[in-house]
């Protein structure tokens, strides 16, 4: 690393500033008021907006009632990982984009932060358990990644009665939930404590440092369980496609959140003093809000179209500016420059888009840089999918809508297939559906179709 990327730029107390929750929950007294702003309407296009299908007036009206456990079971029922979507979800593009509120008034219900207000109370005391697993029909099933999907798939498979054993590469569970989010968005080490409640139930194990194509294989899976469901996400990052991207200071993204999000205090995280990052999704932002919270004097997002067009949402740009990070647009890298093996600055081409392609102005741009970081998307590593009959679409797994792919026994779902948004909620959704999919191959459509009377909830 370039000697200016260091750690500890800031004290014990700016660290803990900056990486407290970013957004703090609502009291008792404010989830109440909000609660009864709600039109409770009947087809509510909020429900419609949720990729999950949560029952939003409902949990609303729970909580106006101040039954947040039922409102909380409202929730977990569509979502198992109803509180840290309620952290992450970009609510205002999905469910609160759509409420009626908005057709008079400029602030809808704030539907994510009632939502984390029930979750949390029940998590802080769960009481007797939500679910109890149906009778055991004796059909084994395995899991590839404990992500989003792959956790959402375990959970309704084990419910339904089968037992699950999830094959998971790294130390942790989690996935992108705990390796791939802002550290100010799940405080208090609330992925894991999600993960622990949804293990709960029963019937799922979890095994560590297995690897698909090196541990494990998906020919070997299909022959020794009833059902694969592959849930992995992207395991690689695309590269710039130049020859000086191996300078120290250039690094992935993902990398540089996980690295964050593993350690023991921020102050151990190397940041530069001049942050680039090439990108404009959602890892981009998050990616350079932290280099600014951990020290950085100027971060720079750096993308090659209009703002709009951003992949993030206008709220995390708006948040990212806040925070003090520079958004530059219309920008293209064609060089970094470097001293003694460390990147010192990068230079970009300014491009303009026409007819719908990016077209160089033949002006140039360069900014100091120590550090460049990375945010251009990810890609399915194939180490074992090449050498299985698996259908890929534009280099990811082609799935149907219940999640089945080209091979018999073997469902996908969340970033690693085709046709998906990248969203935590979406994934949850996916592994919803393909375990209800999966239910039925393995005991008849009947018993899938009748799946809740098939689950007892304890008030």
């Amino acid at each position: 690393m370039p000697t200016s990327v260091q750690p500890a730029r800031l004290t014990a107390c700016q660290y803990t500033a900056n990486f407290a929750d970013a957004h703090p929950p609502l009291t008792a007294s404010q989830a109440q008021i909000e609660s009864e702003r709600c039109y409770y309407c009947h087809d509510a296009p909020c429900i419609t907006a949720c990729p999950t299908g949560i029952d939003i007036p409902s949990f609303i009206r729970r909580i106006s009632e101040d039954n947040l456990r039922g409102a909380a079971r409202a929730i977990l029922e569509a979502n198992v990982f109803g509180g840290m979507c309620a952290r992450v979800c970009p609510t205002e593009v999905l469910c609160e984009q759509a409420c009626v509120r908005n057709t008079n008034e400029d602030k809808p219900v704030e539907i994510g932060l009632l939502q984390r207000h029930a979750t949390d109370a029940y998590f802080a005391q769960p009481g007797a358990p939500l679910f109890t697993r149906a009778a055991l029909t004796g059909k084994r099933v395995a899991v590839v990644g404990s992500g989003p999907a792959g956790l959402s798939f375990a959970h309704r498979a084990a419910l339904l009665g089968h037992e699950v054993t999830v094959f998971e590469a790294l130390p942790k569970s989690g996935g992108l939930n705990e390796y791939g989010l802002a550290t100010y968005k799940t405080v208090d080490d609330f992925a894991q404590r999600e993960i622990d409640w949804l293990l709960s139930i029963g019937g799922i194990t979890i095994q560590h440092g297995q690897k698909l194509g090196e541990h494990i294989t998906l020919a070997g899976l299909s022959a020794d369980f009833d059902a694969v469901f592959l849930g992995m996400g992207l395991g690689g990052v695309n590269a710039l496609g130049m020859t000086d991207e191996s300078l120290d200071g250039v690094g992935n993204a993902v990398e540089f959140i996980a690295g964050l999000r593993q350690a023991a205090s921020p102050a151990d995280v190397p940041v530069g003093k001049n942050v680039v990052v090439l990108g404009g999704g959602m890892t981009a932002i998050d990616a350079s809000v932290q280099s600014k919270k951990l020290g950085a004097e100027h971060v720079t997002i750096v993308y090659r179209r209009e703002q709009a067009q951003m992949p993030a949402s206008l709220h995390e740009q708006q948040w990212s500016q806040t925070n003090g990070v520079t958004i530059r647009t219309h920008g293209v890298l064609k060089s970094l420059q470097s001293s003694d093996g460390n990147v010192t600055s990068a230079t970009f081409a300014d491009v303009a888009e026409v007819n719908g392609k990016l077209t160089e102005t033949g002006s140039t741009f360069t900014l100091p840089a120590d550090m460049v970081l990375k945010a251009i998307g990810q890609t399915l590593v194939q180490a074992d999918l090449g050498a299985a009959t698996l259908k890929l679409t534009k280099g990811r797994i082609a799935v149907d809508a219940q999640g089945r792919t080209s091979m018999p026994k073997v469902w996908a779902g969340g970033d690693c297939t085709h046709g998906g948004k990248d969203l935590t909620v979406e994934a949850v959704e996916h592994g919803k559906i393909a375990a209800q999919a999966m239910h039925s191959a393995l005991v008849g459509h009947q018993a899938g179709a009748t799946e809740f009377a098939r689950k007892r909830l304890i008030a």
